[in-house]
């Protein structure tokens, strides 16, 4: 296994890879945590009060409902994930999966008021589960409304992964083979879009072919080359703007592509912001502070095809930026 996990009176203190990179530190007094570190996340194992979540332990610069550490049976809420530092989330949730496999936990419940689709995936990277993405958000409205902490009725088998550090802040993760791969701050999956992992090779798609070969790696997720810088997107288009009219007809599409709850929203908000074409490198659309901005690439190969098509690639590419936009006003800060 590429990875490596040490552990004092069979208590897990630190999880590091086989290139020596340590990804998280733990310290216990007893069976109980004092400290976990994940990079620059610190998590206070002191329990403290909150009044939106109740019971929790600080992290960061927020704070996550408490666990049993020692045999965890749930998964945490965070009052406010986008404050925690970059990538440290998706360690500390794996870092649990380690400790619930350890202690021979079967399974594990989301107990808290934001079932994203966000925290969905990264919790796929460490768990299994027979449900569906769909039944996991279904209630996410409702449950915020209610700031809910009973527990969702979804089990999560723990499944963690191993990294391997390749160094300026990127890494592989592996599981069923290579996953999962961290270059320049994309991520690249099996099946992702438009940054896909092909047979090892990390990609960036736009229609039905690579626009870009940004590197490529082995089967235990070592470099074997690149990465490569991402081509300049030269279109004519980039930089305008789509007319109100196409506008509108984007946000109708959004709208039904988003749970039916979000609808009004997301077709509220697509339509008071501007849309513009741009060079997003690796991404397919992207967020700021008064647009949405999409790949004009996605023009350049889809075009030919037909307005329709190009209008339908638009909506999909902007929709999950769209849904994390709204579900961020929803949210408290």
């Amino acid at each position: 296994m590429p990875g490596d996990s040490c552990y004092l009176l069979r208590v897990l203190t630190r999880v590091v890879d086989r290139t020596g990179h340590v990804w998280a530190e733990l310290s216990w007094t007893g069976d109980r945590l004092e400290r976990l570190v994940c990079g620059d996340l610190v998590v206070d194992g002191e329990v403290i009060d909150d009044p939106l979540l109740g019971p929790c332990h600080r992290a960061g610069a927020t704070v996550m409902t408490a666990l049993d550490w020692a045999r965890p049976t749930t998964i945490p809420a965070i009052a406010a994930p986008g404050k925690l530092p970059p990538g440290t989330g998706g360690v500390a949730l794996d870092v649990i999966a380690r400790l619930a496999r350890d202690a021979g936990v079967e399974a594990l419940r989301y107990a808290g008021p934001y079932p994203t689709s966000a925290l969905w995936r990264s919790l796929q990277r460490s768990f299994r589960s027979s449900a569906s993405e769909d039944d996991f958000t279904a209630s996410l409205l409702d449950r915020m409304a209610q700031a809910s902490r009973d527990e969702l009725p979804i089990d999560f088998q723990p499944a963690p992964h191993d990294r391997v550090w390749l160094g300026h802040g990127d890494h592989a993760e592996l599981r069923d083979g290579l996953e999962r791969v961290v270059l320049g701050g994309v991520v690249y999956e099996r099946d992702g879009s438009p940054a896909r992992l092909v047979e090892g090779r990390a990609e960036v798609w736009f229609g039905d072919r690579p626009w870009a070969h940004v590197a490529t790696l082995s089967s235990e997720g070592a470099l074997i080359e690149g990465p490569h810088p991402l081509p300049a997107c030269t279109s004519d288009v980039v930089g305008k703007a789509f007319p109100p009219p196409l506008r509108h007809a984007i946000a109708e599409l959004v709208a039904e592509a988003v749970p039916a709850l979000l609808a009004d929203d997301a077709r509220r908000l697509t339509r008071e912001r501007d849309l513009r074409w741009a060079d997003l490198g690796a991404r397919a659309a992207a967020a700021t502070a008064d647009a949405f901005v999409i790949h004009a690439a996605i023009w350049e190969r889809i075009a030919p095809l037909g307005l329709a098509r190009v209008a339908l690639a638009i909506a999909e590419a902007v929709t999950p930026v769209v849904t994390h936009a709204v579900i961020a006003q929803l949210m408290p800060a």
